[in-house]
C-alpha cells in the first residue's frame, strides 16, 4: 500500500469511529476522543515518511504549540455558543485560533518550556470553561450525510496539509496540524442539532483530552530521532491512551 492510499484510508476511519462513539456515549466522550491526535498523529507519521524524522520532530513542536490554539478555540466556542448561533460562534472561535497560531509562529520556546506552558495553559482554560446542563434534548434528527461529510473534510485536510508541508516548513505545518477540524465539526453539529449545552460538553471534553495530546507530541519531539518513527509513535500512543484512561477514571470517581 502506498502512502497516499494510506492517507485516504486512515483518516476517514478515525473520524467514523469518533462519530459513532459520540452517538453511542454522548457529546462529552466524543469531545474527549477528539482530544486524541486523530489528525495530527497521522500527519506527523506521514511527515516522517515523506521527509525524515527530524522534520517530524520539528513539526511536533509546532503541533504542541497548536494544542493551546485548539484549547483557546474550544474556550471561545464554549462561551460564544451560549449567545450566538453556530456560524457566528464558529467565526469568533476560528479568529481566536488564528491569533494564537500567529503568536506561536513567532514565539518558539524550547520543548521543555513549551510543554510546561501548554500544561499550565490547559489547566487554566479547562477551569475557565462554562458549565453545561447535564440533560440535552435532541431537537432535530441527525442527517444521513453528516458522517460522510466529516470523513471527506478530514481526509482533504490531512492530504492537503501533508502535500503542502515541503513549502510550509515543519514548524508552520505543525502549527496548522491541530486545526480544530474535528472539534468544529462536532461542536457545530452538536449545537445545531442538540443545543449549546451539547456543544459545550464536546469542546470541554476536547480540552481535557489535550493533556494527553500534548504528552503524545512531547514524546515524538524528544524520541523520534533517537529510537525511530515506529517505536516513538507506539510509545506515544500507549502513554496517551493511558493518560486518557486515567483522566476518565478520575472523572468517574469524582462523579461517583
Amino acid at each position: 500500500m502506498d502512502i497516499f492510499t494510506l492517507k485516504l484510508i486512515l483518516t476517514p476511519t478515525l473520524i467514523v469511529l469518533v462519530s459513532l462513539a459520540g452517538r453511542r456515549w454522548g457529546a462529552y466522550i466524543s469531545g474527549w476522543l477528539v482530544g486524541l491526535p486523530l489528525t495530527s498523529g497521522p500527519i506527523v507519521f506521514f511527515l516522517a515518511i515523506d521527509h525524515n524524522p527530524a522534520f517530524a520532530a520539528a513539526a511536533s513542536l509546532g503541533i504542541m504549540s497548536g494544542s493551546l490554539s485548539q484549547s483557546m478555540f474550544c474556550l471561545a466556542y464554549a462561551w460564544s455558543c451560549r449567545r450566538l448561533r453556530w456560524p457566528a460562534a464558529l467565526a469568533v472561535s476560528l479568529g481566536v485560533f488564528a491569533v494564537v497560531t500567529i503568536f506561536f509562529n513567532v514565539y518558539r520556546p524550547s520543548v521543555e518550556w513549551l510543554f510546561l506552558l501548554t500544561i499550565l495553559g490547559l489547566l487554566i482554560i479547562y477551569n475557565a470553561m462554562p458549565i453545561a446542563q447535564e440533560i440535552v434534548v435532541k431537537t432535530k434528527p441527525l442527517p444521513v450525510w453528516d458522517i460522510p461529510a466529516r470523513m471527506i473534510i478530514a481526509t482533504l485536510f490531512v492530504v492537503g496539509l501533508t502535500e503542502a508541508s515541503e513549502h510550509l516548513g515543519p514548524h508552520l505545518t505543525g502549527l496548522l496540524s491541530p486545526f480544530p477540524l474535528y472539534a468544529l465539526i462536532l461542536a457545530v453539529f452538536s449545537q445545531h442539532f442538540e443545543g449549546p449545552p451539547a456543544a459545550i460538553r464536546v469542546v470541554k471534553g476536547m480540552v481535557q483530552g489535550l493533556f494527553s495530546f500534548a504528552t503524545f507530541f512531547l514524546i515524538i519531539a524528544k524520541l523520534i530521532e533517537i529510537i525511530g518513527t515506529g517505536p516513538s509513535l507506539l510509545l506515544a500512543i500507549v502513554v496517551a491512551l493511558g493518560l486518557q484512561a486515567g483522566i476518565a477514571w478520575v472523572r468517574r470517581a469524582k462523579q461517583g
